[in-house]
């Protein structure tokens, strides 16, 4: 029987979406299928341009369905919104066969968020124009001399005196610069200093002043290097000025970088079959290789981090799409989605690479790519240190000040996200306000792995309000940044307990996740203790937290069974 709790190409049916929506996520497992295992390796070994996944995607619509709102979707196009819940579907999928395939749609996804944040009506229109004839997308942020620090761009525009501006700069780190019919580039003007000058603007990569240097990583994703001179700027392509420019920017990434964590997902799926598989019908000393105890806890580890995982992504849609101007949760939701979802796919793949060693390596198989691409995705949209800090944000308003909110439904409706494209000013983090953690974890008290991480998160509570770090402290960063680590675990810990009762997760699985979040507590902990900065009331407050998880032979074996039913069920066809 198929695990239901994982992407299984052979069994997947998405009826709980529209029929259009269920039609193209269908199609698009069904072109990989038919492409086979074969020509998915050679094409990624050979850094082959995804040409015949963009006419594939072109043919159907698919990314012109996906990605263009409602509001600037044409009359007759019911099928076209944004809606969080799908795009999630799409990026598991594209992750599953392969991260050079999401890339390409990622990036596009970026590309166009300045563009529907934008008032520009001439440039959302040519964006759904060039939506419908199956072009990419670009967002020109990044630059080789600042990264994404955005108070320091060179991208300079200079008036031209008929109301437009010629820009001069460079840009690097820039997916599909090689391709893009549209560009959204971050600029500053030459005649306005501080952040009244800044501007986003579109522009074409085939204009004969936008010139690809190069593309900066060997690999199928074209990360360019790209650079314009003189390049003419109209009113047209003007997306935002000022300050609403950064705000733009800022906004956009939080629109894409949710997209990160379901990739993961994809791409554990994928590399968690084929491990499963070999180790159960590989013989070592004549005993099956899934014999061995240390084999089996890491395989069901990996199964149930992958599994909370899914969880945990699977509830933040839901507050993505139910966001509003006085509700802006996801915030903190959108980097743990980042952070913590994307390090747990790292783990989840070292643990299988541990049982499969030498065959982690071979080139017919998925799991070589998967063991590179997975580290990618902690890195793209800000560093796990530049997310976790931005969660330490929230801390004490999620720990110690909670609000009252309205129950928030799951979110598989056919609805458009629009307020994703109208966040407002990128400020204000102070004032977001979260519902009570404790209720989520009460509903299950009756799990002792439950109940041990409920005495950590109370533990984490009570540090924060007597013994956390002062003012000084709260300046060294890699003290602070083992605190998010603890935060963070309870946060991954209610959204998972959050979408378990909606879904009716089997609690054996529910325990077995929480008891492996129990020793990453305890292990974060002990982090905390050694570090140079702590305090000897942190010292021994960060001992004191420490907890064994409580074992039970009988539910570990229940879950084991489950990894083990997962030999044989899926193999990519040649």
């Amino acid at each position: 029987m198929a695990d239901q709790l994982l992407f299984n190409p052979r069994t997947y049916d998405p009826a709980h979406f529209d029929p259009e929506t269920r039609r193209l996520l269908r199609a698009t497992v069904d072109w990989f299928e038919e492409r086979g295992k074969r020509q998915l390796i050679e094409d990624y070994r050979t850094r082959a341009w995804l040409g015949d996944f963009l006419a594939f995607a072109a043919k159907e619509n698919l990314f012109a369905t996906f990605l263009t709102p409602a509001s600037a979707a044409p009359q007759g196009a019911p099928d076209k919104r944004w809606d969080t819940a799908r795009i999630a579907a799409l990026n598991e999928i594209l992750g599953f066969y392969g991260l050079d395939y999401w890339y390409a749609w990622q990036v596009t996804i970026l590309g166009l968020g300045p563009v529907w944040q934008s008032e520009n009506t001439a440039a959302r229109d040519r964006a759904a124009e060039l939506l419908d004839q199956g072009e990419v997308f670009a967002f020109g942020l990044s630059e080789k001399a600042h990264g994404a620090d955005i108070y320091s761009t060179d991208m300079l525009l200079a008036p031209d005196g008929d109301g437009g501006f010629r820009a001069t700069g460079s840009k690097y780190y820039i997916g599909n610069g090689n391709a893009a019919g549209l560009v959204s580039v971050f600029g500053r003007r030459t005649d306005v200093e501080g952040p009244d000058g800044y501007v986003f603007f579109a522009a074409d990569s085939r204009h004969p002043n936008y010139h690809l240097v190069k593309n900066v990583v060997d690999s199928s994703k074209f990360v360019s290097e790209f650079r314009l001179e003189d390049y003419p700027v109209t009113a047209d392509d003007v997306l935002h000025t000022g300050r609403a420019a950064f705000d733009a920017a800022l906004n956009t990434v939080n629109v894409g970088k949710f997209n990160l964590c379901t990739a993961s997902i994809g791409i554990c799926e994928h590399a968690m079959y084929e491990a499963v598989t070999h180790a159960h019908h590989r013989v070592l000393y004549g005993r099956p290789v899934t014999a061995f105890p240390h084999v089996r806890r890491e395989l069901t580890d990996a199964y149930v981090r992958l599994v909370g995982m899914k969880l945990f992504s699977d509830r933040a849609v839901d507050y993505f799409r139910s966001a509003g101007p006085d509700d802006r949760r996801y915030l903190l939701f959108n980097p743990m989605t980042k952070m913590k979802v994307t390090t747990e796919g790292e783990k989840v793949i070292d643990l299988m690479w541990d049982v499969i060693a030498a065959k982690g390596f071979e080139k017919d198989n998925y799991f070589g790519q998967a063991a590179v691409e997975i580290r990618g995705l902690p890195k793209l949209e800000g560093t796990v240190h530049v997310n976790l800090a931005l969660i330490l944000k929230f801390l004490r308003s999620h720990l110690l000040a909670p609000a009252e909110y309205s129950s928030v439904p799951t979110r598989l409706d056919a609805a458009d996200d629009d307020f994703l494209f109208r966040q407002g000013p990128a400020r204000g983090l102070g004032s977001v306000r979260f519902h009570d953690w404790r209720p989520a974890f009460d509903a299950y008290a009756h799990l002792p792995n439950v109940a041990r991480l409920r005495e950590q998160a109370d533990a984490l509570c009570e540090f924060v309000a007597t013994a956390g770090p002062d003012a000084e402290q709260s300046r060294d960063l890699d003290l602070v940044l083992s605190i998010g680590q603890l935060f963070a675990l309870v946060v991954h810990g209610q959204l998972v307990l959050e979408q378990a009762a909606l879904t009716g997760l089997d609690a054996d699985v529910l325990d077995e996740l929480f008891a492996v979040l129990v020793r990453d507590f305890s292990g974060h902990a002990v982090e905390l203790h050694g570090k140079d900065s702590a305090t000897e009331e942190q010292q021994e407050w960060a001992l004191s937290s420490v907890r064994r998880p409580v074992v039970d032979t009988a539910r570990t074996e229940r879950v084991w069974q489950r990894v083990e039913a997962l030999a044989g069920a899926y193999e990519m066809a040649p």
